[in-house]
Parts: C-alpha cells; structure tokens; sequence
C-alpha cells in the first residue's frame, strides 16, 4: 500500500486489509507539544502497520470502571489511525470513528472498537487517536501570543481535522471513497462529531454524521468569562501555578516529563474542555446550530436510556426525602417547576434525579441535533437504545452509557474486562445485525437501512425516532414535553448569561432567571 507519505505493510485478516498504527501527523512532542498538528513527512521504504500505535497520554483508569482498559503502551507520540478494508474495496464509504472519554482517556486500539466487521459490510473503517487531557486542551495567554490565530488549546480537535485531512488524501489508496465520509463517535467523540460539524477547518472534510450520546453543555470561552465560567486561559495559569511552573515559561514546562504532567494535572481537578475561541471553535454550539452554520450533511443522533446508572458521579446527592427535593427543585426551576416534578416526581427520587440527569445532557441534545439538522432540509434520524440483559440489569446498568457501541461494532465478546458479558443468543446477536446494519448503510447512502428489520424513519416524519428495545421499532414522540422542558431551561440560562446550562440539573439548579419573551 501507498500513501502520501510513503509505502506501509499490512496485514490480510479474513478478507480484509487491516493497517494498525499509521501516523497521520508528526509526533507532538518537544516544541510542537501544543502546537497544531503538523503534517507527516515522507519515510523512506516500507513501514509496518501492523501493530496500533500507543494510547494517549492519560492518569490509570479506575480499576473499578466498566470502561477500564489495560494499554500495552502509551506515549505523547501517539497521532496514529487505523485501517479496516475489504480487499476488493473500490471507491466504498468511509466511516470514521472517534473514541470517547471524556477528552481524559480512551484510545482507538480498544477492541471493542474492531473495524472488522463493519468493514466486512463494505466500509473502510478509520480509527483514530487524538490528544488528551492537558496535552490536547491546554490554553494560555503565552501559546496564544505564539500562535498566529492568537489561540490556543484546541489541539485534540485540530488533531481530528488533520485525521480527516488524511483521509482526504489517502483514503483512495485503501479503496475508500473520499467523497463519502461519515464522521461518529460516542460521548466525548460525539462532542467531538459536533465541533467538527462547526469548524470552519473541518469544512468539506466529510459528508455525512453519527453523533451517540453527545452532550451539547456549556463550553469555557478562551479569553472572556462566560455563562459563570473563567476563561480557558485564565485556567491555563491557575494549572501552571498548580504545577509548580512559572508564569509564562512555555519552554520549562515544555520540558517537562509528559506522563508527569499528565498525571500532575489530573490531580489538581483539572478538566479538559474544547474552548471556544473564535477561530478553531467560532461560538458556543447552540447559537452554531441555532444560526445553521453547522455542516448541512444527514445525522443520526441518539441516547440510551441508562446513560447516568453508569456515570453516577455526575448525580448531585440525595437531598434527605421527597420534600426536600420537591423544595429545591421549586427554588431551582420556579414557574417550570410544576412541569418539572411531572417528568421527574419526589416519589422516586433516585430514578427522577437519574432521568433528569440524562434528558438534560444526552436527551436534549439528541433531539436538538435532528431538528437543527432537519431545518436545514438533510435527512436526520433519531434513536432511544433502550435494550438490555441480564447481567447488566442485575448490576442496575439497564441501557447504561455506551452499552450501544459493541452492537454497531460487532464486538460483543472484545468488551472490556468489567463490562456485562453480553449473552451469545439470538436477541443480542438480532439486535448487533440490526444496528450494523443501519450505521452501515447511513455511511453507504444516508439513509439507514437494515435487512429483516423496520424501516427508520427521518425525523421530520411526525418527531419520528428508532426504538431500540428487545427489537428494534419505529416510533413517534420520544418523551413528550421533556425536550420542551430542557429546551426552555437552556434559552432561560443562555439569556441570563451567568449560568451553565447543564452541569446544574435538578436538586442543584440555580435559581432560573425571569421570562424571557423569546424563550418557547
């Protein structure tokens, strides 16, 4: 096989040609840590890409964690994809995935993550690695000073641009199409579909996206305090204190050990967020999508019914019994108050604060993703993953975050060491067709399609959505009211202008600010 860069060898897999470990950017290290990715140079001779390159930089996982990986490596030189094709492949999508976690962890060689057999449906399938935690978003004023955009912190996403640059470049090599390219992910590689889906640079670089289990929250501006939030820069100073560095000595904390600072900032509670700055990031997602600049391509976008049964940490505490909730969810929500507490009653307030929690972060922005979408005339697909087993529901993680992924994949037995076996039986491996079957013909055609199984309709059919329960049906009017609820508590907070819009779901709301004549 040849590239751009040079020529690779790979491997033949069950009629497929796989190629692991591709560097698609020059390693970040040195003085191009947090630097825009640079292109890769040419090498000379053939390179093996048999192996995956190492993981991110990112802190041990929790070893209690269903999501919990062992890597066998992990380096800051870590800009590699991967590649499934069918070796016959001539001119065939090309699916793109992006791996969540938070921005934190994650890495495009866990197994659950397999192209195989995607790619075995007529896809060439691309995975890709990207900066993480504070190598990938880490602003300050002394790197924006250095950029010429006068920016900084972005670098994860502009990792992912310059992964859909190579595609763009080198994907005919492989038999892919680079004129049907469908970007997804999950979770934070569904933030990820959504910043893509509004940077200026990621333009044109794909044509169709999946978005599973995003979450459309408030995001840090660069150099201004928004929505209660400091400046990302701001921040970059408070982390370089944290660690011991000196204000504006780019270069010492260049040089310092990068598992060390990776590890270092992660324990001083820094979280790592996409900055909107104008440049990379024009304005916060909402108003992108409100204004309609986002890429008009066809989407799927979905949640699953459990997302926060697995993601507990994002639960407030319990207040003391129903009528300490009912109280604070008066004094948080006043007029919608009432509405509120009829999707989410005091008289189960664990399932209550565990649905909020979901419909606020996963729920709405699902819903908002198609209907921004569908105004613009392209054919958008919702989805409710409500499906489960025994295992899983035994440990209260009915439909719970991700559960979804090893049915697109295929992968039910390459999960995580942790994760609820999946039962090999004809309900699971029925429901694992019915969902490859439909991401794979989305990145075929744009329409999703699967044999024996319904028709899925677009949701401007009548609020239409994909109900994937036991089977997989189509249904009208997911959660009636709920989006319309979350809707006007995100406008209300927008308006006001010094409140996030969800972090602060439930018992923990602040108090919403007054009418607002435009708010629905």
């Amino acid at each position: 096989m040849t590239t751009a860069s040079g020529k690779l060898h790979g491997v033949k897999e069950d009629g497929l040609a796989v190629f692991r470990g591709i560097p698609y950017a020059l390693p970040p290290v040195g003085e191009r840590r947090w630097q825009p990715p640079a292109p890769q140079t040419a090498w000379e001779g053939a390179r093996d890409a048999i192996d995956f390159g190492p993981a991110c930089l990112q802190p041990e996982p929790r070893s209690a964690s269903i999501y919990a990986e062992k890597y066998p490596a992990m380096s800051e030189d870590c800009l590699t994809l991967n590649v499934w094709a069918p070796e016959d492949a001539r001119n065939a999508p090309v699916f793109v995935w992006i791996h969540g976690g938070a921005l934190t962890s994650g890495s495009s060689r866990v197994p659950m993550y397999d192209g195989a057999a995607l790619a075995q449906s007529g896809l060439v399938v691309v995975s890709i690695n990207y900066r993480l935690g504070m190598l990938g978003y880490f602003a300050h004023a002394a790197l924006s000073a250095e950029s010429p955009e006068g920016v900084s912190g972005n670098y994860g996403l502009l990792d992912q641009i310059a992964a859909l640059q190579w595609v763009q470049r080198n994907i005919s090599a492989f038999g892919g199409n680079p004129e049907n390219v469908t970007i997804a992910g999950e979770s934070a590689g569904a933030l990820s579909v959504m910043y893509l889906m509004v940077a200026p640079a990621a333009r044109e670089l794909f044509h169709r996206a999946i978005a599973q289990s995003a979450y459309m929250v408030t995001a840090p501006a660069l150099k201004e305090k928004v929505y209660g939030q400091p400046p990302m820069e701001e921040v970059g100073s408070w982390l370089m204190d944290k660690l011991g560095a000196k204000a504006n000595d780019m270069a010492a904390l260049r040089a310092m050990d990068a598992a060390e600072l990776i590890n270092a900032s992660s324990k001083t509670g820094y979280f790592p967020f996409v900055a909107v700055d104008g440049k990379v990031v024009p304005r916060q997602l909402v108003e992108s999508f409100d204004r309609g600049e986002q890429a008009p391509v066809p989407m799927i976008a979905g949640f699953n019914s459990g997302e926060i049964r697995s993601l507990r940490f994002l639960l407030p505490p319990a207040p003391a019994d129903a009528k300490a909730y009912e109280a604070s969810i008066r004094k948080g929500y006043g007029e919608l108050a009432d509405t509120f507490l009829q999707h989410y009653p005091a008289t189960n307030m664990e399932e209550s604060m565990l649905a909020a929690t979901r419909d606020a972060m996963y729920g709405w922005t699902a819903e908002r993703l198609v209907a921004r979408q569908s105004a613009l005339d392209v054919p958008a697909y919702l989805y409710y993953f409500d499906h489960s087993y025994t295992s899983a529901d035994d440990s209260g993680l009915h439909g719970f975050h991700a559960m979804e992924i090893p049915y697109i994949f295929g992968t039910a037995e390459r999960t995580p060491p942790r994760w609820p076996k999946v039962p090999e039986d004809e309900v699971n491996s029925s429901m694992s067709a019915a969902m490859l079957g439909y991401w794979s013909s989305f990145a075929r055609s744009g329409v999703p399609r699967a044999e024996k199984h319904p028709e899925w309709p677009p949701f401007a059919a009548g609020e239409s959505y994909m109900h994937f329960a036991e089977t997989a049906r189509a249904d009208k009017h997911l959660l009636p009211g709920v989006f319309e609820l979350h809707e006007k508590v995100v406008c209300l907070r927008r308006a006001g202008g010094e409140i996030a819009w969800n972090w602060n779901v439930g018992v923990i709301a602040p108090p919403l600010p007054g009418e607002v004549k435009d708010c629905p």
